[in-house]
């Protein structure tokens, strides 16, 4: 495979390529719709099965550091859609300015998420053999209290895998970015990290109601 400038040799034309490229992103979203989309319906039907249970669990997590945490990624996406729109204007300052900002929004997010694993551990609502939902709680309260940590921690874990793997090409593209590369001709790394990250931030909008809102002040 050779490259000429910024087109691989199998393709014609970067117009091409820009579609091909975000053809494929597309689909890799899809899947990726799928695999969340199978989290939030055992999710979704835990609940339906133990409600209070589950309600009693949710409202142990603290509902102000997923707000901020809302807040922080709704800020994200504006400045990756900065990105993005910078780039296709070949404003190449501002595509770094944007992606370094994004980088730090995403950084919040993972450090308050990292706060809030810390004082779950604390509180022993780790699942495993150290889980303690609540002194007193019968043994089907702290068998289903653990089923709503276990899927809360697998949910936001792999959440916060995808923006760890975002804040990785993230930090690809500013060093291009400083490079020079992109222009209102090639920018198609910036919009399909632009899309990841899009996806990743909806995905957290679905499971902030989900783990923190229901039933909360029942």
């Amino acid at each position: 495979m050779h490259r000429t400038g910024e087109l691989y040799g199998q393709f014609k034309t970067i117009e091409q390529q820009r579609e091909t490229s975000t053809l494929g992103m597309w689909i890799f979203l899809a899947t990726e719709v799928l695999f969340f989309g199978g989290l939030f319906t055992t999710y979704t039907v835990n609940r339906a099965i133990h409600p209070v249970e589950f309600a009693e669990a949710s409202k142990t997590i603290k509902l102000s550091l997923g707000a901020v945490n809302t807040v922080v990624l709704i800020a994200s996406s504006l400045t990756m859609a900065m990105a993005v729109w910078s780039s296709q204007l070949g404003k190449k300052k501002l595509i770094t300015v944007f992606l370094i900002a994004t980088l730090i929004l995403g950084s919040v997010f993972l450090g308050i998420k990292g706060i809030e694993y810390h004082e779950k551990f604390v509180e022993h609502h780790v699942p495993g053999l150290n889980f303690s939902f609540e002194p007193g709680a019968s043994v089907d309260m702290n068998a289903h209290a653990q089923l709503f940590f276990s899927l809360y921690f697998g949910m936001t874990g792999l959440h916060a895998l995808h923006m760890i793997i975002g804040a990785g090409l993230l930090i690809w593209l500013i060093k291009e970015s400083l490079k020079g590369r992109f222009t209102p001709l090639y920018n198609t790394p910036v919009e399909n990290v632009g899309l990841y990250w899009h996806f990743v931030d909806i995905v957290w909008i679905y499971l902030f109601p989900l783990l923190y809102l229901i039933d909360r002040h029942k």
